[in-house]
């Protein structure tokens, strides 16, 4: 069994399977029609978004004006992850993402796991940009004289918990934020059957199911639909970077690191959440003309693009204001109040709303055709496989994503799922990162015809580079190991502990076995970030994982193509 669990899918059957689907009515080819720039931009429109207009502004109260360093310490960390994913797109050109890049290389156990960690990744993020774009748009509405009922406008559990705290307050509602303020309102106003009030966010739900038509009726309506978002957003935030420089007062960015580079990586989570949706670029490979050289030029692009921006903009906003006034959900806004231009306030509330619209939109493209991928090798149920015979698109796939983000999108708070999502999403790049070094050798006349990720021998480099990570922060290292504070601090010092082991591990390897530098330097980057976002969220996705697990071991085993080829 324990072979079976780790049996992979050769290269050329999963693009034989990716032409054949199950060969019958429920298989249609999806249309070709992505090129470089359309992917380019779908980076983009993925990667600009919540980030940009929101997290920054967590991210840079913790780190001050070096959050801009940390922006380049995660582009660089995506960057090497981007090169396996561009390796892998370029040998694999078919949906899936790591889900099929870890079929190939991992085996199918793990295909599993990253399937359903991706699963978990997409939702939750998409969750959480509906909700971020129910609070712009109704910002918005408000520019406008439209107050829309705020019981129409939140969750049920957030204003619940404004209520019991204004309750505990003796009922004294000056004493609460502006936010809580709201929810309070919105739990006094909402009609109620019985003892049960009607909350729910209207707008979260709406904006879901518009960008879940969309994805539907094609990938050609997607690719307008996001180009335009793109060119909007781009060129406010070009403007704001432009007219934000001169209202810099170089004085804020004193001390540059105010926190120390501790206080610099607690906005890990937030920066790393702004970068997530460049991978979502992979999952569209049956819909690019040329695949094999379009999808790593877009990856790479898009990325780089991003990161100016995000730079730039870090730039601005810790200069124009003292980064300690930066702890809001809408800091670019906010500057520009800060400094009396109200009117280019109001035109970045607009492109919030556009711009988180895109993540959304995105994402919601990305994971249907996870799904059919998972479907198409027995691992999830046939339906989900299912094409569209005129719109070319995973149908049944689509809406079920719909639903599974539309419904929880009325009634969940996810104040932590910045969290919880990166975590996923390290978990994919390492896997991606530590896939490409177990990929065979390729040995055919197409290897000169697509992307190849360099090789640079890690034989001396990467044990050198493990050797003066442990010299130069040995003394930090030690404090990891004291135990004197009891349980509740040593656990979550728990995954770096897990994550020392293995560099030592990688590090031997790399030396014996003469390894890739660039997928090495990935995975280890990445596996360090994950070591920063803490016990508590690792317990909730080794939960999701169980889950996962079961749901594998009672379906999925029995039911994949490679177990019913292998019994025949």
């Amino acid at each position: 069994m324990q072979k079976d669990l780790f049996r992979k899918k050769s290269i050329q059957k999963i693009l034989k399977d990716s032409n054949e689907g199950f060969g019958d009515a429920t298989h249609h080819s999806l249309s070709k029609v992505l090129g470089v720039r359309d992917l380019t931009f779908m980076g983009i429109a993925a990667v600009v978004g919540a980030g940009i207009f929101s997290t920054i502004g967590e991210a840079a109260f913790n780190g001050g004006p070096g959050v801009s360093i940390l922006f380049i310490i995660t582009a660089i960390t995506c960057g090497f992850s981007a090169l396996c994913y561009a390796e892998f797109a370029s040998r694999i050109p078919v949906s899936g993402s790591a889900y099929t890049y870890a079929y190939a290389s991992f085996g199918e156990l793990i295909a599993w796991i990253i399937g359903w960690d991706l699963l978990m990744e997409y939702a939750i993020g998409n969750i959480a940009v509906a909700i971020s774009w129910s609070g712009y748009f109704v910002n918005l509405l408000k520019g406008f004289n439209i107050q829309m009922p705020a019981y129409l406008t939140l969750d049920y559990l957030s204003a619940y918990q404004a209520h019991k705290t204004l309750l505990g307050n003796g009922g004294d509602i000056a004493k609460l934020s502006e936010t809580a303020k709201t929810a309070a309102e919105a739990w006094a106003t909402a009609p109620a059957i019985g003892n049960l009030r009607l909350i729910a966010d209207l707008p979260a739900l709406l904006i879901v199911l518009l960008i879940t038509v969309l994805v539907y009726v094609g990938i050609r309506e997607t690719k307008r639909a996001t180009n335009v978002m793109v060119v909007i957003k781009i060129g406010v935030v070009l403007a704001v970077i432009a007219i934000g420089f001169f209202y810099v007062t170089p004085e804020n960015w004193h001390p540059f690191l105010p926190n120390g580079f501790g206080g610099m990586m607690k906005g890990v989570s937030g920066v790393f959440f702004a970068y997530i949706g460049f991978d979502a670029i992979s999952t569209t490979a049956e819909e690019c003309r040329n695949p094999q050289r379009d999808l790593p030029r877009g990856m790479v692009y898009s990325l780089i693009i991003c990161t100016v921006l995000y730079i730039l903009v870090a730039l601005v906003l810790t200069g124009m204001v003292n980064y300690r006034e930066l702890a809001v959900a809408d800091p670019l806004a906010f500057v520009f109040e800060r400094v009396g231009l109200n009117k280019i306030s109001y035109v970045i509330s607009i492109s919030a709303v556009i711009a988180t619209a895109s993540v959304l939109l995105i994402f919601q493209m990305g994971q249907p055709r996870i799904w059919m991928s998972m479907s198409r090798d027995g691992l999830l149920p046939k339906a989900f496989a299912r094409v569209h015979p005129k719109y070319k698109t995973p149908s049944f796939a689509t809406i079920v994503t719909g639903i599974a983000v539309a419904v929880p999108a009325l009634f969940m708070n996810l104040t932590e799922v910045t969290d919880l999502t990166s975590i996923g999403t390290l978990f994919a790049f390492v896997l991606v990162c530590g896939g490409v070094l177990l990929l065979p050798k390729e040995e055919t006349a197409q290897t000169n015809k697509r992307f190849r990720m360099p090789y640079i021998n890690g034989k001396w480099i990467v044990p050198l580079l493990f050797l003066i990570g442990v010299t130069v922060f040995h003394d930090n290292l030690l404090n990891h190991f004291d135990f004197s504070d009891g349980w509740l601090v040593v656990r979550e010092k728990l995954p770096l502990y897990v994550y020392l082991i293995l560099a030592l591990i990688i590090s031997i390897l790399s030396f014996t076995k003469s390894l890739s530098l660039i997928p090495v330097l990935g995975l280890l980057s990445c596996g360090y970030l994950m070591t920063e976002l803490g016990y508590v969220n690792w317990l909730r996705f080794l939960i999701w994982l169980g889950i996962g697990l079961v749901i594998y071991f009672g379906y999925s085993y029995k039911n994949s193509k490679l177990n019913k080829t292998a019994d025949e």
